[in-house]
């Protein structure tokens, strides 16, 4: 399984893949947290906080998350190295975590840089250092989880197909259902009755509840739920392959 996330590291590196990730959402967030004016720009809101960068992350990960992922699977399965690589003596879990951890690793290399943002602020703050350290690092937690689930989804639409243009498409789709598709459903009147249930299914309500600087034992067992699903649920389509 080490060998195996090795690999998948070494590869995202070894081609443009990751640099590109890294350097197309620091670009992003950037432009928009320092550079373009408007109600993110940081040194525009007049007060020391992140809050942009953790409204605007979770949208731009809905679609570098996909990006990364949608080869894992298809690729292998395009190539033909998916049947040699279940003869091997790692077992049909073990391959979907060593994928699974080499995406997340790479999306968690991504945000390191923000420190520098979060250091950024903090300098800022008059008097210095007066930012939300609670709500900022419970930020920070939410926005990982946030990421690791999209990268569960990205990993099980790339084992449903060997097109990567079509696990892409699939996975945004997934991701944005879960990310905001059941809120805009509780919006709705006909659902009303049953809005608040709706609510607690999407990403957003515990992300949200993260961002206060409470870690919430509820959202966090949501967060892994949520993980466990698409991991096992990528588990079974691998080995389903092994009957075809």
């Amino acid at each position: 399984m080490l060998a195996l996330f090795k690999k998948e590291i070494s590869m995202f590196f070894s081609s443009l893949t990751g640099y590109l990730v890294v350097s197309v959402f620091l670009l992003m967030t950037g432009l928009f947290l320092w550079v373009l004016p408007g109600d993110l720009n940081v040194l525009f809101g007049g007060y020391a906080t992140l809050d942009s960068l953790f409204y605007l992350a979770p949208w731009i990960y809905l679609f570098l998350v996909p990006a990364v992922t949608m080869r894992l699977f298809a690729e292998e399965r395009k190539g033909g190295t998916l049947e040699l690589l279940l003869t091997r003596p790692v077992s049909e879990l073990q391959i979907v975590m060593a994928k699974y951890l080499a995406g997340v690793a790479l999306v968690s290399i991504s945000l390191l840089p923000t420190l520098l943002y979060f250091w950024s602020v903090y300098q800022l703050g008059n008097p210095v250092g007066s930012i939300d350290m609670g709500a900022t690092w419970g930020s920070y937690i939410g926005l990982f989880f946030l990421a690791a689930v999209y990268v569960s989804i990205g990993v099980f639409a790339s084992a449903l197909t060997d097109n990567q243009i079509v696990a892409f498409v699939v996975s945004v789709v997934l991701c944005f259902v879960f990310y905001y598709g059941f809120e805009a459903l509780s919006e709705m009147p006909v659902l009303k009755s049953i809005g608040e249930s709706l609510t607690f299914w999407g990403i957003n309500d515990h992300y949200k509840s993260v961002s206060r600087g409470v870690v919430d034992s509820r959202d966090v067992i949501y967060f892994l739920s949520v993980i466990v699903l698409f991991v096992w649920g990528t588990r079974v389509v691998i080995g389903s392959r092994k009957w075809k």
